[in-house]
């Protein structure tokens, strides 16, 4: 294999900054806005499109299983034809999915066009987080993929703030236009995207931000040279994958019915829910980059573990404290670590497989994430359907439960061989 190695510079203002600032406006958008718009707009779609609980969790299955279907191969095709046209055109893809579904007249039309956004959210977010193992070292992929998922964050505290004073101006129309909104915005961050990403550091002449001559050099492989097995016959990224089915099954519950279980059972206002998702944004801002730069002190394996263990407690208390105090601990605890577990799994895949592989990594586990993503949403409404008095309490339990197991799977994780 040719390898390419470029001097070391060390520019006053490395470019790693400004791709570190993209992607995580790019999670903005592909998480905090396609994803978790729903939660503060559910209450609002059901009672205009007229669903039950089984149905509200299957728009938002609908829309991971999009995500689910773009995970695998986007990261593949990132890997071969390189980030930035992949997340570019998966933010394009997420924006009109976004836009139709604010034009949806039928619970058929808004699932197609959530799992349109679903596609083009796995499109562009799988992509971004392995981005950065390509401009970091990594001593340093940790602190940087937690600040990428910082843009989840950002989006929390907009859509906590920001939605309840649209829909109660609007009333049975706000939902719609928050979803214009949002496709706005997603559309205009893809053309920030394609103009200012970049694939690798020697796209512009230089290193990864930290390295030294005794790190990582620049390397340039022909495509074939992509050794394909080392993702897809790894034992240790079968397994990685399996603890991120927990992350992704677990923390979907919360998210999705929070906003619901809040008003229908803990008797919260509009305004007053916003103000605690707002809340776990503002609380989540500077965790994600503490607990990964954490990880990169500790270890991948410890952070992972007592991330998976505060969330099993979040989770716990919402259905058992129904109060504002517990309500308001839950928010907050999970609020310490909600985006980590992705931001660990990527810095992982860059520290198991190096750039090149790193997206085709992050984006075969991701299709384990996915799988529990798709599953959480449906089996919560289910659960709540068949509860006599139809409370969503059971399916937080189940969340936390499957938080535990996340965090028994993290503990047996091993460091692979050589």
């Amino acid at each position: 294999m040719d390898q390419i190695h470029t001097p070391t510079r060390h520019p006053a203002f490395h470019y790693a900054w400004m791709i570190l600032a993209v992607g995580t406006l790019v999670v903005f958008a592909s998480l905090g806005l396609a994803r978790f718009g729903y939660t503060k707009l559910l209450p609002s779609m059901q009672t205009d499109l007229g669903m039950d609980n089984t149905q509200t969790g299957g728009l938002a299955t609908a829309n991971l299983a999009g995500y689910l279907a773009l995970a695998v191969a986007g990261g593949a095709l990132a890997s071969r034809y390189g980030p930035r046209a992949v997340i570019s055109i998966g933010l394009v893809v997420a924006g009109l999915g976004m836009l139709f579904t604010g034009l949806a007249s039928s619970i058929g039309g808004a699932m197609a066009w959530r799992a349109l956004t679903g596609i083009g959210s796995g499109a562009s977010n799988v992509p971004v987080m392995a981005l950065l193992s390509a401009w970091f070292v990594q001593r340093r992929r940790g602190l940087a993929a937690g600040i990428g998922v910082t843009g989840s964050s950002l989006a929390l505290i907009l859509l906590g703030i920001v939605i309840p004073r649209i829909l109660t101006t609007y009333k049975e129309n706000g939902w719609r236009i928050c979803w214009f909104a949002f496709a706005g915005v997603t559309l205009g961050l893809a053309v920030l995207a394609w103009a200012a990403l970049r694939n690798r550091p020697s796209d512009v002449g230089l290193q990864p931000l930290g390295a030294t001559e005794h790190d990582e050099p620049a390397v340039v492989a022909p495509k074939s040279g992509l050794h394909w097995g080392r993702v897809y016959a790894s034992g240790v990224v079968w397994h990685m994958g399996l603890i991120y089915v927990a992350f992704g099954f677990s923390y979907i519950i919360y998210m999705t019915f929070f906003d619901k279980y809040l008003k229908a059972e803990g008797g919260y206002t509009e305004q007053a829910a916003g103000w605690l998702l707002a809340l776990m944004g503002w609380v989540s801002l500077p965790c994600g980059f503490i607990l990964g730069w954490v990880s990169d002190v500790i270890g991948r394996k410890g952070a992972l573990v007592i991330i998976y263990l505060i969330h099993t407690a979040a989770f716990a208390l919402f259905a058992l404290w129904p109060s504002p105090v517990g309500f308001t601990i839950s928010a907050v605890l999970f609020g310490l670590s909600p985006w980590t577990i992705p931001a660990i799994m990527a810095a992982m895949c860059g520290d198991l497989l190096g750039p090149r592989l790193a997206p085709a990594g992050l984006g075969f586990i991701t299709l384990f994430f996915g799988i529990g993503q798709a599953a959480g949403p449906i089996a919560a409404g289910a659960l709540a359907d068949a509860d006599a008095s139809k409370s969503f309490s059971s399916a937080f339990l189940l969340a936390a439960g499957v938080a535990l197991l996340g965090a028994v799977g993290s503990l047996l994780l091993r460091r692979p061989k050589g």
